[in-house]
Order: C-alpha cells, then sequence, then structure tokens
C-alpha cells in the first residue's frame, strides 16, 4: 500500500510521450502546431525512435524522472551562452570532446579524470598556440544513446535488436529489448559523472601550477612529448614569474576551469522529463531599462524552458527533418545547441532550419556541426558557407568540425577505425576553406577517450 501511495505521477506531458512510446511502430500523427510545449514533439514524425512494450514501465520511469532534480542550471546553462557568443564573435574557440558513446561503466573516477585531463590539455596547447580562451564542453554526463543505420542485426542466424547504448538496451544479445528503467539509470550516471566533475575541478585538478599532473601515457612519440613539455615548461616559467612578483595572488583563475556537459538529445522522452520551466538569471545583452539613458530599473523576471540533462545538446546528422520531431523539441529550449551537417545535407535546408531554431538570430544559438570526410570537405563546405553568408543568420552561428564521423573506415576484419592523417586533412582544410570565405573556424568537435584504446590509425600513437 505505501508503494502505490507515494508513487509518483506522471504529468500530462508525460502521459503524451509515454502513450506514444509504446505505439505499434514508430510511425506518429502528424500535427501543425504554432505553440511550442515540451510534449508538441510528439504531434511530429519521428526518426531513430525506441519503441516500449509495456507502457506502465515507461508511465513509472518518465514519471520518476519528471521528479528528479535538475542535473544543470539555468545560471550554467547561460554562461555557456555567454561563453560560445564569445567563440561566435571569434573572441575564443570552441573544444568539444568524449566518447562515442558513454557505457554505465564508464562512470567512475579514473575514467572520468583521464578524459578531463585529456580535455585540459587540449585546451592548454590551444590557448598557447592561438592566444585565445577556450570554451570547453565534454561529451559526457549523458552520452549514451547510440543512433543506428539498422534497428536490428543478426546474430548466431537470427535477427535481434541493435545495441542503442545503455539508456536503451543492453549489449548482451539476451538484453537487447528496450527497457524503460534505464532512462532512470540514465540519470542517476548522468547526475554521479557531472558531480564527480565538479568536484575534481574544484579541488584542483586542473590548476594551471602542475600541468604535468594530467599525464602523457597516450603519447609514444617523443618529439610530440617534447613539444607538450616544452609549453608547459614556458607556462612555468611565466607563472613563476607572475608569484614573484606577486601578480597571481588572486588569480583564481589558474586553479580551476569551466567545463560543460553536452550528449546528443536523442530520445526525446528522456530530454522532455528533464524539461523544466525555470528562471533565466540576467544577461548583459538584455536591455535591463529604459534606452533613453535617464535611468534603468531591474530586469524584469523571465521564465524559459530549459533541458536540464545537459549544457548542451545537439541534434544528429539523422534526426534533423524540418517538420520532424526533434527539430519541434529543440526549437522551444533555451539551451545552445549543435547541428550536425553533412553530406546529405542540401545547402538550401540550412538556412530553413535556422530559421526554426533561432528565429531571433541570437549570437552563439548554434552550433554548425560539419562532418563530411577529409575528401568531401572542399566540394560541399563552401556551398554551405555561403548559405549562411547571405542569410541574417551571418555572424551568429558557430562553425565546428566535426573531423570523426565522416572518415571512418572498416578494416578487412569489419573493424571501424579512423587514419590520424584523414582527421588532420579535414580539419586543416575547414581552418583554410573559412579563411578564404571570409569565415571563422570557431571550434572543433572531437570523439576522444583518456584510456589505452586504439580507434585511430598515425598520430601520436605512431
Amino acid at each position: 500500500m505505501e508503494d502505490s501511495v507515494n508513487a509518483p505521477s506522471l504529468s500530462k506531458a508525460g502521459e503524451a510521450a509515454a502513450g506514444l512510446k509504446v505505439a505499434a511502430n514508430g510511425t506518429h500523427v502528424n500535427g501543425e502546431t504554432s505553440r511550442w510545449t515540451p510534449p508538441s514533439w510528439t504531434t511530429k514524425p519521428i526518426k531513430q525512435d525506441v519503441i516500449y512494450e509495456d507502457r506502465a514501465a515507461v508511465s513509472k520511469a518518465l514519471a520518476k524522472l519528471e521528479r528528479c532534480p535538475p542535473i544543470v542550471t539555468p545560471t550554467e546553462i547561460c554562461k555557456l551562452k555567454e561563453r560560445l557568443r564569445d567563440v561566435a564573435l571569434g573572441k575564443a574557440f570552441l573544444l568539444q570532446g568524449g566518447d562515442c558513446a558513454e557505457l554505465f561503466d564508464y562512470c567512475n573516477s579514473d575514467m572520468i579524470e583521464s578524459k578531463i585531463k585529456l580535455l585540459l590539455q587540449m585546451s592548454l596547447v590551444l590557448i598557447y598556440g592561438a592566444g585565445k580562451p577556450v570554451v570547453r564542453i565534454a561529451r559526457m554526463a549523458g552520452q549514451f544513446a547510440k543512433p543506428r543505420s539498422s534497428p536490428t542485426e543478426q546474430y548466431n542466424g537470427r535477427t535481434i535488436t541493435a545495441f542503442r547504448g545503455d539508456n536503451i538496451n543492453g549489449y548482451d544479445p539476451e538484453e537487447r529489448a528496450p527497457d524503460p528503467s534505464r532512462l532512470v539509470s540514465a540519470y542517476f550516471h548522468s547526475a554521479a559523472t557531472s558531480n564527480y566533475i565538479r568536484a575534481s575541478l574544484s579541488s584542483g585538478i586542473a590548476d594551471l601550477h602542475s600541468p604535468l599532473d594530467w599525464e602523457l601515457g597516450h603519447v609514444k612519440e617523443e618529439g610530440i612529448k617534447a613539444k607538450y613539455e616544452t609549453i608547459v615548461n614556458s607556462i612555468t616559467e611565466s607563472l613563476r614569474f607572475m608569484k614573484t612578483v606577486g601578480a597571481d595572488s588572486a588569480a583564481s583563475s589558474l586553479e580551476t576551469v569551466e567545463l560543460y556537459t553536452s550528449h546528443e538529445g536523442l530520445l526525446l522522452e528522456y530530454e522532455q522529463s528533464l524539461t523544466r520551466q525555470l528562471k533565466s538569471p540576467p544577461s548583459p545583452h538584455q536591455p535591463q531599462g529604459l534606452t533613453n539613458g535617464t535611468h534603468s530599473s531591474p530586469q524584469e523576471e523571465t521564465k524559459q524552458y530549459y533541458n536540464t540533462s545537459a549544457h548542451f545538446l545537439w541534434i544528429g546528422d539523422r534526426t534533423r527533418q524540418p517538420h520532424g520531431a526533434h527539430i519541434e523539441y529543440f526549437r522551444g529550449i533555451a539551451n545552445p545547441i549543435g547541428l550536425k551537417i553533412g553530406p546529405s545535407m542540401p545547402a538550401s535546408e540550412i538556412v530553413p532550419l535556422l530559421d526554426i531554431l533561432n528565429p531571433t538570430y541570437e549570437i552563439g544559438k548554434i552550433t554548425l556541426i560539419t562532418r563530411y570526410g577529409a575528401s568531401a570537405i572542399s566540394t560541399l563546405l563552401p556551398a554551405h558557407i555561403s548559405a549562411i553568408q547571405a542569410s541574417l543568420h551571418n555572424g551568429t552561428v558557430i562553425w565546428q568540425c566535426d573531423p570523426m564521423h565522416g572518415n571512418t573506415r572498416s578494416t578487412p576484419t569489419g573493424v571501424k577505425t579512423r587514419h590520424f592523417e584523414s582527421i588532420l586533412s579535414e580539419v586543416s582544410d575547414a581552418m583554410r576553406i573559412h579563411k578564404e570565405m571570409g569565415s571563422y573556424l570557431g571550434g572543433v568537435h572531437l570523439e576522444l577517450t583518456g584510456e589505452a584504446v586504439t580507434e585511430c590509425v598515425g598520430g601520436s600513437e605512431g
């Protein structure tokens, strides 16, 4: 009796999502909705959908998520928006990286720390070389779901559901049925990871006085290791001088950094459950009072819908249909968002998508994450840049190069890998093309890990 009394009830919005997730198939009702609400995506056709068997289990999981506290706050989200505004204006550079897809087992201190340290190392080199601040966003604390080209695969002569990520089903062939309780597990693993990231940063893991503590165990080539150590020694000498003259006594920024979290917003029932209407912190780019200069008044309190599962979310290349469910959901949240752009994106579709996602032309709101492949970027990127430059969105977007997904190759044994030369080539071509066209490459989006694995051939690993 006690369980039934205390069982959380599901909101009407949650009921709309729960009802959708146990449909006989993935076909959704087309509905034209001008007013956005968190569940308005349920009226649109959807790609990469997950269908569960048990309506009661779905309702129970979503009701639990609706009662859970936010993982991130509007203040943190808006701080990131300010940083991304600087990136869009060419004043900073965006470094985003992490696992292709997290597993629940990755939620442990060693693996979290190793990825933090790797991002710190990369950002240190970027800051030193480019002379600009670096905005760090981790593909962590929620990057569980995997989009698939096929919902099924063959195993021992039978057809089974493909592994879609730890928040959907298990890797074991006997655990492939989608399980809604994994949505709740995903929340708690994300919250624990976010909590440990914050604790590590506040405890000095990013202290610039000890950059060699970040380790270089993954680097085998002595020349690259020596170059990094030269940069570190130069910074250390500068810090020693600052300390000598008393210039670093109040420099707390030398002891920690800002690190934000992100993931692909694939499972909309999960994202909706963590979307909350919350008070927005004051923005320095919004008017604070009268514009005639005579006096100002406090900014009126406003509330917006924030996705509180992560600071930054992106729309995948497979789910960016202009009239689809994912675009409908993303158009209503206040978070900064990314949009993957691949070879299948016609230049004519980019601006209409931005009109939906950023109708107010907010600077830094949208990050365009390009993923063409080294052999195709020179053909495709110029047309996409031209489309933006000819629109009202020119100067508002961040261009970010993802040199990973377009350069995946399979070995004769079926193992997927990438050649470092292809990755470097796509980044170099992106920088060149943006410069030639009067544009600005504002960031890179990388799959990376601090573990001793080989997903790329070449580079510092040889």
